[in-house]
């Protein structure tokens, strides 16, 4: 289908986005271009938590985290700083300019989605049914939207625990976090997935004593097993503990300390708390019942390949759908749903395309086919890894661990899959998301020209070596 032969029909097109988070103001933004009438509706502001309280902040908390890093293993690379032993992370600078930020991020949002011609209205939506949305105003008032189309991107929020109930004072959720002026003396992080790790590394490298409690036998037991090795390698030279196979009970505050109780009998104690157990949808008094938006069994919005809800007319995008709780994936939705509704070219979501990155130091970036599933016989696969230590630039950067790993399909040697675990991990995984999304073949990237040295000069030898199993 093409845009032109309905560009009257788009014209007309009245689409009520509920969230403005990266499934939204994406698709906002995209509708409009095709000629929608659009309206965004946000409870707090654009960008949404991703902006506000999760991605942004936490990545520049991390960025900070890598600041220290650097400085601290100056000396090997000669550069001698004077007084770095007392060195000291001022935390309220910290948490000023990272929340800072994430309002300008937020603002910059708004100032784009405005130039398109997006209306924006701060309050809560729910769906009356699947054409009507009512919102409520911060000030209480009551408006009806009348709309064609209707596109649900409200997010998650953190999930907690009955008997570890956030104060943010000394229990916090991810959103909290950024209420501490100082560095925690010893920060207890519940939770190995990505969020739990990435706080667990950002604030052993600020300078806290950090102890991660991991239900599962390995940190990050949803990643490449290898890199989840490195990284809990690393965690052991900073003198990160992690205690394994290890389910937190309660938590509770005890005047300027926290107990954490283990299933086993055990209790830790440390100065603040981190839950980090996972995150439940925002579905809850959306009205998806009246509209005939059914939820799944783990209750988040059922949508098919274009983003299309059950409900006629009803699209949904993002961590409400469960599909995969990631900024670049919310808006890849938001952008399908739009071009499904309004006839523009579209291709059904493809998650073995997806790349994602976790922010840990080293990062481990990841896109594709993973090792599991060739293991599990899900695919037919030949898989080369490289570590790094005998890169040229590596040892430059004095880079003591990291690798690359390409997956390429059995037979026909097109890339499937990579994993990257290095500095920056997050912008090389690029080249290889731009292989896989392209059938390339591991010539093709073989005999592609890289930097000497470099990085991902290390992505050609992998390809080189994966053409000797063909």
């Amino acid at each position: 289908m093409g845009c032109v032969s309905t560009e009257r029909r788009n014209e007309a097109t009245r689409l009520v986005i509920i969230g403005g988070g990266p499934g939204g103001y994406e698709a906002a933004i995209g509708a409009a271009q095709l000629g929608a009438n659009v309206t965004i509706v946000e409870r707090a502001g654009m960008g949404g938590s991703a902006v506000l309280t999760d991605v942004v902040p936490s990545k520049t908390l991390i960025a900070t985290a890598d600041v220290v890093r650097r400085a601290k293993h100056s000396s090997s690379f000669g550069v001698k700083i004077e007084g770095l032993d007392d060195a000291e992370t001022d935390f309220a600078v910290v948490n000023h300019r990272l929340l800072d930020l994430a309002k300008e991020q937020s603002a910059d949002i708004r100032n784009g989605l405005e130039r398109a011609g997006v209306r924006i209205l701060i309050g809560e939506g729910r769906l009356l049914d699947a054409h009507t949305v009512e919102v409520t105003g911060t000030d209480g008032s009551l408006q009806k939207l009348d709309a064609d189309a209707v596109l649900l991107a409200t997010g998650a929020h953190p999930r907690e625990l009955p008997t570890a109930k956030p104060d943010g004072e000394r229990i916090f959720n991810w959103t909290q976090i950024y209420n501490m002026n100082d560095v925690p003396e010893h920060l207890i992080v519940i939770g190995s997935g990505v969020t739990g790790a990435e706080f667990a590394s950002a604030y052993n490298l600020l300078g806290a004593k950090v102890t991660l409690v991991s239900s599962r036998d390995r940190v990050l037991p949803g990643e490449d097993a290898d890199a989840a090795g490195v990284l809990e390698d690393v965690f052991k030279r900073n003198g990160l503990n992690v205690v394994s196979q290890a389910r937190a009970e309660a938590v509770t505050r005890q005047g300027d300390k926290v107990l954490v109780t283990l299933a086993d009998g055990r209790v830790l104690e440390g100065s603040h708390c981190l839950v980090a157990v996972g995150s439940i949808p925002n579905t809850k008094g959306l009205g998806l019942e009246e509209a005939g938006v059914q939820l799944t069994d783990s209750g988040h919005i059922r949508v098919d390949g274009v983003s299309r809800t059950t409900a006629n007319n009803v699209y949904a995008a993002g961590d409400c759908t469960g599909v995969f709780n990631l900024a670049s994936v919310s808006a890849m939705q938001g952008r399908i749903a739009v071009a499904h509704l309004l006839g523009d070219s579209v291709k059904p979501i493809n998650l073995d395309l997806v790349s994602s990155n976790i922010f840990t130091s080293p990062e481990i970036a990841t896109v594709g086919v993973s090792q599991r599933a060739v293991a599990e016989g899900k695919y037919q696969a030949n898989i080369v890894k490289v570590d790094l230590a005998t890169n040229a630039r590596a040892k430059m950067m004095n880079m003591e661990e990291g690798f690359v790993k390409i997956v390429s399909r059995k037979g026909s040697g097109t890339v499937i899959g990579g994993v990257v675990v290095a500095p920056r991990a997050s912008e090389l995984i690029y080249s290889l998301a731009l292989a896989v999304q392209n059938n390339l073949h591991v010539d093709d990237v073989a005999e592609t020209f890289t930097v000497y040295p470099s990085l991902a000069g290390s992505l050609a030898e992998a390809a080189r070596r994966l053409h000797r199993h063909m």
